[in-house]
C-alpha cells in the first residue's frame, strides 16, 4: 500500500471516528502534498502554532509529523520554514492558483530563506547579504520560478564564495580520483 493510499484511508477513518476537523484536514493535505506544498505547509504551520498535535495525543510536533503524516523532521522544517518565508517576503504568491500563475518550488523558497539567514559563524568580518543580491534572488525565486539548481549556480558564488585556493584543491581531488580509477582499470 502506498503512502498516498494509507493517508487516504487514515483520513476516511478519522472522519468516521468524528476526529477533530483540523486533524482530518491536515491528513488530507498530506495526501495532496505533491500537488501543493503551500497548502500542506500552511496546514502544518497552523497545527504547530495551535499545538493541536498535543490534543491528538502526540508529545511534540515532529512525532505528529512522523507518525501520522509520514513526514521526516527535515521535511516538516523545510515546509514550515519555506511557508513562513513566503508569507513574510512574498505574500502575494500565496494568492496564486498554481496554474495561471506559477508557485515557486518548496526547494527554491527554502534556498531563499536560508540565504537570508546569517551563518553560524561569529566572525566579525561576516557581512550581511547585499540587498541588491537579495532583490535579485527574490525576483528569481518568486517571479521567474527558477529551479533550485539554477539558483545555486547563479547565487552560490555570491552567497557562499569559495575560499582562496578551493578551485585548485578541487582540481587536485578530481585528478586524484581519476588516477585511482585508472589504476583500478590497469589492475583489472
Amino acid at each position: 500500500m502506498t503512502t498516498h493510499q494509507r493517508l487516504g484511508d487514515l483520513a476516511e477513518e478519522l472522519e468516521a471516528q468524528g476526529a477533530d476537523e483540523l486533524r482530518v484536514h491536515v491528513v488530507r493535505r498530506a495526501r495532496e502534498f505533491k500537488r501543493s506544498w503551500v497548502m500542506m505547509a500552511e496546514a502544518l504551520v497552523e497545527v504547530r502554532n495551535r499545538e493541536s498535535y498535543l490534543d491528538w495525543g502526540y508529545a511534540d510536533f515532529y512525532s505528529y509529523c512522523a507518525l501520522e503524516l509520514q513526514l521526516k523532521q527535515a521535511t516538516a522544517d523545510k515546509l514550515t520554514g519555506s511557508y513562513v518565508a513566503l508569507k513574510r517576503h512574498a505574500p502575494s504568491v500565496l494568492k496564486r492558483d498554481g496554474l495561471n500563475e506559477r508557485i515557486p518550488t518548496c526547494d527554491a523558497v527554502d534556498y531563499f530563506a536560508k540565504a537570508l539567514q546569517k551563518g553560524p559563524s561569529n566572525d566579525a568580518d561576516e557581512r550581511a547579504v547585499n540587498q541588491e543580491v537579495v532583490d535579485e534572488l527574490r525576483h528569481a525565486v518568486f517571479e521567474e520560478g527558477a529551479p533550485v539548481s539554477d539558483l545555486r549556480k547563479r547565487f552560490n558564488p555570491v552567497l557562499h564564495p569559495k575560499p582562496e585556493g578551493a578551485e585548485e584543491l578541487d582540481a587536485i581531488r578530481r585528478t586524484t580520483a581519476s588516477v585511482r580509477r585508472l589504476e583500478r582499470s590497469v589492475e583489472e
